[in-house]
């Protein structure tokens, strides 16, 4: 016997039962005749309404029987029994990536498309999952529904949530396979792998900068732009991060929620704080791939390989002087406005870079942080003890171009070139 067709007079699909067919029209219709007797949602289908009611009763009947999870869908445990089993089913037809459930195949074909079909009706912004434009839709109406039970504090999606417990907890699931480092959420691994892959997908459609990090290159897009969203309540600072929004107002504060667990020194930035542990363990990370120098700072890094090409972008609008390092120019231009904001609290000297105020403070507290490795010798000043290092190895690098004399300091040379100058004048 010959199975009977419905057809769907709006689209191209056939059915077998006529029930069938009158559910796939409600898709057109928008009809949704189950309607939940808790809150006002409404559904298209007597399962739907069925799967949404536990989430009033907080039932789920289906348990996974490798660990002790429960799911109020059968669809959702299926989902989860594949991070047991690994199976991804799931294939992508542009690039090589599986998917374990057939709607992050579905949002990750987006990426490839570039279809954004979930649209904001506050702003203009459209996404390409609901979810996200679900949680975009808090950031205007400002409902934090997910709470932490250990502490006060909320927020707007339950990935954030998970996140913030592993704060509490200390759990951190994700590692990378390269080195010991482990992680409490996946996105902060994915960007960490990319520190061994050295790999930058996030392109700056003005310049030439690639970044490692999607966030990373919304910052930078700012610096061309001029948009500073973010802005001080205490004084009238705008800033276009907002992390450098947070750690200028613990200027106004004098909040130092980062302190070093190796001497009593706290800071206000975390990055100052890794930047701080650096001078104790004497880690530089970032080496020069033109000569055998390295820092501790990607920054001093960065002004050094400008030595090898003799760059020089930062360039004074008073004078001709052009220097290689932003902290050159701001400080070289004070030579012309005679600001001097590093005073000391201790006498009533000023000066107009910070590192000469520390430099200057050890004159008062006779603190010498800088010890010799050879001798018992310590000094107020690198410098100092730069130098200093050079009468162990006998090394004089300031060579006289009128005589064959070399000198440790740079000092020296100077005073000695006076003795030429005034033979010269006798």
């Amino acid at each position: 016997m010959e199975k009977k067709s419905y057809p769907c007079d709006d689209c191209d699909k056939y059915f077998t039962q006529i029930g069938q067919l009158k559910r796939h029209l409600r898709t057109h219709t928008g009809e949704k005749p189950y309607a939940c007797n808790v809150c006002d949602k409404s559904f298209s289908f007597n399962g739907q309404l069925t799967v949404h009611q536990r989430t009033h009763t907080g039932e789920k009947p289906y348990t996974c029987d490798v660990c002790d999870k429960s799911f109020n869908e059968s669809g959702c445990l299926t989902a989860h029994r594949r991070t047991h089993s690994g199976e991804k089913p799931y294939a992508c037809d542009v690039c090589e990536k599986s998917f374990s459930v057939s709607s992050s195949l579905t949002s990750h074909r987006r990426t490839h498309s570039g279809e954004k079909p979930y649209a904001c009706d506050v702003c203009e912004k459209s996404f390409s999952a609901s979810s996200s434009l679900t949680s975009h839709r808090r950031t205007h109406s400002g409902e934090k529904l997910y709470a932490c039970d250990v502490c006060e504090r909320s927020f707007s999606q339950s990935g954030c949530l998970t996140a913030h417990r592993r704060t509490h907890t200390g759990e951190k699931p994700y590692a990378c396979d390269v080195c010991e480092k482990s992680f409490s959420v996946s996105s902060s691994l994915t960007s960490h792998r990319r520190t061994h892959s050295g790999e930058k997908p996030y392109a700056c459609d003005v310049c030439e900068k690639s970044f490692s990090v999607s966030s990373s290159l919304t910052s930078h897009r700012r610096t061309h732009s001029g948009e500073k969203l973010y802005a001080c309540d205490v004084c009238e600072m705008s800033f276009s991060v907002s992390s450098n929004l947070t750690a200028h107002r613990r200027t106004h504060t004098g909040e130092k929620p980062y302190a070093c667990d190796v001497c009593d020194k706290a800071f206000s930035e975390s990055g100052s704080l890794k930047k701080h542990r650096r001078t104790h363990t004497g880690e530089k990370p970032y080496a020069c791939d033109v000569c055998e120098m390295s820092f501790s700072q990607s920054g001093h890094l960065t002004s050094h390989r400008r030595t090898h090409t003799g760059e020089k972008p930062y360039a004074c609008d008073v004078c001709d002087k052009a220097f290689s390092a932003n902290g050159s120019l701001i400080a070289h231009r004070r030579t012309h406005t005679g600001e001097k904001p590093y005073a000391c609290d201790v006498c009533d000297k000023a000066f107009s870079e910070c590192g000469s105020l520390k430099r200057h403070r050890r004159t008062h507290t006779g603190e010498k942080a800088y010890a010799c490795d050879v001798c018992d010798k310590s000094f107020s000043v690198s410098n100092s003890l730069t130098a200093h290092r050079r009468t162990h190895t006998d090394e004089k690098l300031y060579a006289c171009d009128v005589c064959e004399m070399s000198f440790f300091v740079s000092d020296s040379l100077m005073v000695h070139k006076r003795s030429h100058t005034k033979h010269l004048s006798d």
